[in-house]
């Protein structure tokens, strides 16, 4: 099957327009890029470019046998139309978030996923359907700028359905915090992978954990296929994955979650709000960072990236600058000093080639909250034994004595897994004293 062709376009207000992004994203969706636009002026009310220029942009579209044009701004319905007047028939115009939700609802596989695709497509479809049925009732002219005939409930049919999807969301968010407050309670510390999309997350996920997936019943995770390692692609992960990751003296479930994007307006956002509770809920945050983008991309990266988490998020952050396979040690030193006021003290990885990663385990066992140290003794019996047991499986144990009659145990864990601990201890039976035992 051929790929599409696209355009890729964009108009700024000033400045030079950057169109790596735009290109990626469509790239992402599955176009050819073969050509580029761009202008700077203020916005054309009727055609977002000015005329003359997409005027140009038509002739680019028929020199380059164009399939779509994609443009990496926000348009309204009619500049959108207008647009399309002006090309071949048959040419798609896409604007920058019609095309985020195209990559999305292709990247969506799990049923959480799908409805926060639909929910971001409703709510981006809205205020379109209120503006089509408004224009057309004032004009009295069904189809008004060919926009296509409207429907009076329609409106109403995209409320609810927003409504309903926010409710299933909603139940999906509380049994997904139960889970995290079983986990908590069984020992594990929840440590999120957080950043900018293709900034290595999901190969450093893959360096860090361990192959199974806690929620996919320890079936082999398909990121792992060969195929999709390292594959420098935008939305590569849509949902979360957690896995197992063992740091040294304590385990943690690490999980990676869907890529930040620039410029993402507040109802997409606020669509994918659960897949984010995966980073507000964490005991620690891994932001990482691509180290080989230019010193003043990282920083506006790291800027935004710290703007989103800081609405909800509580827990200590640490930054990962990731790829360093790609620079030298003057470059690096270089994005440190640069960077120090957003990122003190980065860790300097490759998920690639696993340098620096081992440091970066030690510096995620010394960010997480302290755990509580305890000294229990124990009746030797079977019942007791299970307790151990328990202990070792839970926390990280530093001494264990057994004497003639009672066993000791030392161990660090969270307070969570100490509670229990002390619980279990004191429900265990101790062997009863017969007084007249050897007197006989």
């Amino acid at each position: 099957m051929p790929t599409d062709r696209a355009v890729v376009a964009k108009r700024v207000d000033e400045g030079e327009a950057d169109l790596e992004e735009i290109a990626e994203l469509a790239r992402a969706a599955g176009y050819d890029v073969v050509g580029e636009l761009t202008q700077r002026r203020t916005q054309d009310a009727a055609y977002h470019f000015g005329e003359g220029k997409v005027d140009e942009l038509a002739a680019l579209v028929r020199r380059t046998d164009a399939d779509a044009v994609v443009v990496d701004n926000e348009m309204g319905p009619f500049q959108t139309y207008n647009i399309g007047q002006k090309l071949p028939e048959g040419v798609d115009v896409l604007d920058r978030f019609t095309l985020i939700l195209e990559v999305f609802g292709q990247r969506a596989q799990t049923r959480k996923a799908q409805l926060q695709v639909e929910l971001a497509e409703l709510r981006y479809e809205l205020p379109r359907a209120e503006a089509k049925a408004s224009l057309a009732k004032r004009d009295e002219r069904p189809g008004f700028m060919g926009l296509g005939e409207y429907d009076e409930s329609r409106e109403q049919d995209i409320k609810n359905r927003i409504s309903r999807i926010s409710e299933e969301l909603d139940r999906i968010a509380e049994k997904e915090e139960k889970r995290r407050s079983q986990r908590r309670d069984q020992g594990f510390d929840l440590v999120a992978l957080a950043g900018y999309t293709n900034a290595g997350k999901s190969t450093l996920l893959r360096r860090l954990a361990s192959e199974l997936d806690v929620d996919e019943n320890e079936q082999r995770h398909p990121d792992l296929d060969t195929t999709a390692e390292s594959e420098d692609k935008l939305f590569t992960t849509l949902g979360t994955t957690t896995r197992k990751a063992d740091t040294g003296t304590r385990e943690v479930l690490l999980t990676d979650t869907v890529g930040f994007v620039s410029d993402l307006p507040h109802w997409l956002v606020e669509s994918f709000k659960s897949t984010l509770d995966s980073v507000y809920y964490a005991d620690l945050v891994l932001l990482v960072v691509d180290a080989s983008e230019p010193v003043e991309a990282m920083r506006e990266k790291l800027v935004t990236s710290h703007d989103t988490l800081s609405d909800r998020n509580e827990a200590p952050i640490v930054t990962v600058f990731n790829k360093a396979d790609k620079l030298n040690k003057p470059e690096i030193d270089r994005r440190k000093r640069a960077l120090s006021a957003l990122a003190p003290a980065p860790i300097v990885v490759s998920g690639k080639t696993g340098e620096g990663v081992d440091a970066l385990r030690r510096r995620v066992e010394r960010e997480l909250p302290d755990w509580e140290r305890e000294r229990l003794l124990l009746p030797v019996t079977d019942e007791a034994m299970s307790v151990v047991s328990w202990i070792h499986d839970n926390g990280n144990v530093h001494e264990e004595s057994y004497g003639d009659e009672q066993v000791t145990v030392e161990f660090e864990a969270p307070p969570a897994v100490v509670s229990k601990a002390r619980s279990k201890a004191a429900d265990v039976e101790r062997p009863t004293v017969d007084a007249d035992a050897g007197g006989a």
